[in-house]
């Protein structure tokens, strides 16, 4: 039998996520966007509770859940500012290759920070010239005796100027592409690598987003997470797992836009009743909640089936570029139904499309998504 219904634990945590999006993030999300920056005493309450990494696992002090949970958390923080939210959960993106390919040690120095302090990781594998063209990286990395010397830049890095750690991803041979690509998990403190340029974006202001640069940075042996080739099925298998985060968060800002949208339709008058009696009112409505409830069970499928150890490459991208492309479509016409209001800073839903457009861009375009889904419906076919 199927069954849609959460666990007691469940619903216990989506409350503490749902009571703490609303006590700590929704009343200062506008300050920290218009200052651009990034709130770390609400990382460090957000720790506190076991929401930075849900699955994070026991053993290296996390509260080790699954997937299902993760999007839960994702879903609830995105409600009170999806550029809050990226920079909180990014640490799982951080640390879903170790947790997938790290040897012990690895797990239990870098995986054991997380879980003993509130600290931050990043992943960094998008470059000025290698965004959706992942194999396309340039950033180097060649053996000198029994170290690596890794040399390069990476670019649009979440968490680069708050990191602890990094897992960095470098080719042997840029012509080699996907089969030269390595993985490094290195220090903050490494000699040679710095954090550049913070950058000012559209929305998501308030994730904090920077270059790296890795000018001859010297990494031990101990350091490497995947060999030549390995580095890019690592990259892929991390994405399969995290991208449903990206659609939970598209439910997160699609259903704060929903409520926002409802609440302003009662309030507003025109023509001598509310906005909420005109059926053009009533059927973008209608839809917005349409497109959330279908992204939020395409999210929880590819959770369950990252949960179930089951290879979920191409729901994963259902989710993905569903939920990214319904949540712009959601927040557009979230700022319709406001109308001139919409359009003002004074009101949420302004913020609430700036912030629904990179949910198309990061962890791989809504256009490289179909590329994945036309593959597996290809290859099937064959």
């Amino acid at each position: 039998m199927v069954s849609f219904e959460l666990t007691e634990e469940q619903r216990a945590l989506v409350e503490t996520a749902r009571r703490f999006t609303r006590e700590r993030i929704i009343p200062i999300a506008a300050e920290c966007d218009r200052e651009a920056r990034f709130p770390m005493d609400v990382f460090r309450a957000a720790w506190e509770l076991g929401l930075t990494c849900p699955v994070l696992p026991e053993t290296y002090g996390g509260p080790g859940l699954g997937e299902i949970e993760q999007a839960l958390v994702t879903e609830e923080l995105a409600y009170g500012c999806t550029g809050i939210q990226t920079s909180i959960t990014a640490t799982t993106l951080a640390a879903t290759p170790l947790l997938l390919a790290g040897d012990d040690e690895q797990k239990r120095r870098y995986l054991g920070m997380l879980g003993a302090e509130p600290v931050t990781a990043a992943y960094a594998i998008t470059e000025p010239g290698a965004g959706s063209d992942a194999a396309g990286i340039q950033t180097r990395a060649r053996k000198v005796g029994s170290e690596w010397v890794l040399h390069g830049e990476k670019c649009f890095i979440t968490n680069a100027s708050l990191a602890r750690w990094y897992v960095v991803f470098a080719t042997v041979d840029p012509r080699e592409r996907h089969r030269g690509i390595m993985a490094f998990v290195v220090d903050r403190d490494t000699r040679g690598l710095s954090v550049g340029k913070k950058e000012d974006k559209l929305g998501q202001r308030a994730s904090d987003t920077a270059t790296l640069h890795l000018e001859e940075v010297v990494v031990p042996e101990r350091a490497v997470l995947a060999g030549p080739g390995d580095g890019f099925k690592l990259a892929m298998r991390t994405f399969d797992r995290t991208r449903p985060d990206i659609g939970a968060a598209a439910c997160g800002l699609m259903r704060r836009a929903l409520d926002e949208s409802v609440r302003y339709a009662k309030e507003r008058r025109t023509f001598g009743v509310p906005i909420a009696q005109h059926q053009m009112v009533q059927a973008m409505l209608a839809e917005m909640a349409i497109r959330y409830e279908a992204t939020r069970l395409l999210v929880l499928q590819a959770a369950w089936l990252v949960d179930r150890g089951e290879r979920n490459s191409v729901v994963a991208s259902y989710a993905k570029a569903f939920g990214a492309d319904a949540a712009m479509a959601v927040a557009t016409d979230a700022v319709q139904i406001f109308g001139g209001n919409g359009y003002m800073r004074d009101y949420p839903v302004e913020k609430l499309m700036r912030d629904a457009k990179i949910l198309q861009i990061y962890e791989g375009t809504s256009q490289i998504q179909r590329i994945v889904i036309a593959r597996h419906l290809l290859g099937e076919a064959r």
